[in-house]
């Protein structure tokens, strides 16, 4: 079976006896046009399902009003909020949003940024993947003169409008909570340090440890993928450990959920023998049990700011580039998986 035709402004023009010119021109309201020539166009497209070709246009106008954002994940209900935000503000200015996952794939996020520049998008608003350590394909974007905006995830090398929030403060804050709850012996999982934010948190993490003067026991940092599965297999280890800690602090709330879920599933006490803080404010950790300390990343501020910068760099794209920079101040929600209990002791009988 052969592949259907796709309907063209020629067919419309074959149907009404005009010209491919005046049809295009009725189907984009042209002044010159007749109402009564416009509405015999927009009926004949509809009876023979024509499409218009986006694409064709955009190179036609020079803009698509289309911008590419591109995420390590969806499931992530800091970037799904991020991503409501961006889109309820470009929306408001005329543009749509095509969004892509990289599932934390450096291949699949070059790929992507080749189909968003073919698409001829106006754009790129991006959240880097967890494997990223090469950003060609970012210089790419630039060298084409179209507007490149990095949020949470972005490095400082690119030269880029950048948004996220404090990570190197929000290690301190941790820390703070965890020495103040008496813990002495901590241990990190983190993300890959060749992304900035990550190498931020492990150099506040060590950096706060030095602060309290507690020791810094290289075996107890770890680096991976922040999964669940991760989480649980660095709780394992970490629990097979000679001198095993009294606290993990963990830099993505997915790892911190497995590792909670393997303490329990060991009859490990969370937090009486080893305290728990995540990272993301991901809505399970105020409804699992013991309920997930957490650090609030103000995900809808994000999108706004990113946006806002986006939509600035869209007009101002003819005078010279001022980079905004815009690091947003972290929030600690504490709960009872890092709060340990004070023992009582009552009379002796």
């Amino acid at each position: 079976m052969g592949t259907k035709k796709k309907t063209t402004i020629k067919d419309i023009a074959n149907v009404l006896g005009l010209t491919p010119s005046a049809v295009s021109k009725a189907l984009n309201n042209h002044p010159r046009i007749s109402e009564k020539t416009k509405v015999s166009v927009q009926q004949v497209a509809k009876d023979i399902n024509y499409q218009p070709n986006y694409l064709a246009s955009a190179l036609r106008r020079g803009k698509s009003n289309l911008v590419g954002v591109i995420i390590p994940r969806a499931n992530s209900s800091f970037f799904s909020a991020v991503l409501e935000s961006i889109e309820n503000a470009l929306n408001i200015e005329g543009y749509n949003i095509i969004i892509s996952q990289s599932y934390e794939s450096f291949e699949k996020e070059c790929r992507t940024i080749d189909a968003l520049l073919f698409t001829q998008v106006d754009g790129i608003i991006a959240s880097l993947a967890n494997e990223t350590k090469d950003f060609s394909y970012y210089e790419k974007i630039k060298s084409k003169g179209i507007p490149l905006v990095l949020f949470d995830r972005g490095e400082n090398d690119l030269g880029v409008d950048y948004i996220g929030i404090d990570d190197y403060k929000s290690s301190h804050m941790v820390v703070d909570h965890l020495v103040q709850q008496n813990c002495k012996r901590i241990a990190h999982i983190g993300g890959f340090s060749h992304t900035r934010i990550f190498k931020n948190r492990i150099r506040g993490y060590r950096d706060a440890l030095e602060k309290h003067c507690l020791p810094l026991d290289e075996d107890l940092i770890f680096e991976c993928n922040l999964t669940k599965k991760n989480g649980r297999l660095i709780m394992e280890e970490l629990l097979n450990h000679q001198n095993r800690p009294d606290a993990v602090y963990v830099a993505g709330d997915y790892a911190a959920l497995g590792a909670l879920e393997f303490l329990k599933e060991k009859n490990i006490k969370v937090p009486e023998e080893i305290a728990i803080v995540g990272f993301g404010n991901e809505p399970f950790t105020s409804l699992v049990s013991p309920s997930i300390t957490t650090i609030e990343q103000h995900s809808t501020e994000i999108g706004k700011l990113t946006a806002e910068a986006f939509l600035r760099r869209i007009k101002e794209s003819d005078t010279p580039p001022v980079l905004n920079k815009m690091i947003l101040d972290p929030e600690l929600i504490i709960r009872d998986s890092s709060k340990k209990k004070k023992l009582i002791y009552g009379p002796f009988i």
